[in-house]
């Protein structure tokens, strides 16, 4: 199961919004047969991993081994179920149940209706972590927000003066492009737009385009911005508060721009108010790559799923240079955002240090 995990990773990016799974198909202790889902609307594990077998027989009174229950329902690919009953697998171990509603239990139901032994539960944990995004827009049908800011040993965002350009080496910038390719919105708020006019691409190109989305509180975008003189290419979402100029609005959504509008101009209102309608629109993973103000609302509409942290090595020092959290933040330390560390990787001179919020 440890080995149909790490296979199932590599659909990262490129099939969402359904979940990452990796299926391995063995004979005697033998792996005969892999595959994982390599691409929305494309062939699920199950189906690649007896395609990769050798001949339709070999499936026979073998044990197919899967990260997630096996579908059995119709969708953009027929049941997965039906595909492992019919080519005689005699066992299937599952390393979670599906918590999406069309399957949730049914295609266990199937197996089994059909004679096949399965076990369920195997290395759950471990699929359930892989697939937590997926998991929670299915569950609460909100998106998993992912954090990301680069700063100082001291903790700082910038210098006293603003400039914040470069505190990390080329090395941490690319891996931010690398998960820049691979999610499905990357957030800002007007101060960032304002302050670096950003394209909000990945370079080079990734597995998705992200939807690049702005929540503007009272200031819109600039026509002459990056963001708006691309957005009949690429999509531009607005998250629109009700203080915002109705007439600009319009001509940005005449230039290409959606717009969300909520109905205040409060930070934690608005993330409230927006970030089920990113779900909705097909958003499994969200990436926040504004400033402290941004960072803020989310922290404290306990809307942060991960963290990425990029640490560069220097330092700024000054007692007005600003952190990455904005905001009046926590009252005590009992109140706090809690994390636990799953990763850290160097690059060149930088730390990168990926926490996920702590289920305590």
């Amino acid at each position: 199961m440890s080995a149909a995990i790490r296979l199932a990773w590599r659909g990262q990016g490129h099939v969402e919004p359904n979940p990452m799974v990796g299926c391995l198909i063995v004979r005697d202790g033998v792996v005969i047969g892999e595959g994982y889902h390599a691409k929305f609307g494309g062939p699920h594990a199950e189906v690649a991993a007896l395609q990769s077998l050798d001949s339709v027989d070999d499936a026979r009174g073998a044990t197919a081994y899967v990260t997630l229950e096996p579908c059995c329902h119709f969708g953009k690919t027929p049941p997965c179920a039906d595909a492992l009953v019919d080519a005689g697998v005699g066992r299937v171990v599952i390393a979670m149940q599906d918590p999406f509603e069309q399957v949730a239990g049914g295609g266990i139901t199937r197996l089994r209706a059909a004679g096949i032994g399965v076990t369920v539960g195997v290395l759950g944990d471990e699929a359930a972590a892989m697939n937590a995004p997926f998991i929670k827009r299915v569950r609460e049908g909100r998106p998993w927000v992912i954090a990301k800011w680069a700063m100082t040993i001291d903790g700082r965002i910038a210098t006293e003066s603003g400039e914040s350009q470069w505190i990390t080496g080329a090395s941490s910038r690319a891996a931010v492009h690398q998960l820049r390719g691979r999610v499905d919105a990357i957030v800002v708020g007007m101060g960032t737009v304002i302050a670096d006019d950003p394209m909000l691409d990945a370079r080079p190109p990734g597995a998705r385009v992200a939807n690049r989305i702005v929540f503007c509180r009272r200031r819109l975008p600039g026509i002459d911005s990056k963001l708006v003189r691309t957005a009949a290419g690429v999509p531009l979402w607005l998250v629109a508060g009700p203080e915002v100029d109705a007439e600009k609005l319009r001509q940005l959504a005449s230039l290409g721009a959606k717009v969300i509008p909520v109905a205040t101009g409060d930070g934690v209102g608005m993330v409230d108010q927006a970030i089920g309608e990113l779900a909705k629109n097909g958003a499994t993973n969200v990436m926040l790559e504004g400033g402290g103000e941004l960072l803020s609302s989310f922290f404290a509409a306990n809307q942060v799923d991960e963290c990425h942290v990029y640490i560069g090595a220097k330092a700024f020092g000054g007692a007005a240079a600003p952190g990455p959290i904005g905001g009046v933040g926590v009252a005590s330390l009992d109140q706090a955002w809690r994390f636990e560390l799953r990763e850290l990787d160097r690059f060149d001179g930088d730390v990168r240090l990926i926490y996920r919020r702590s289920a305590d």
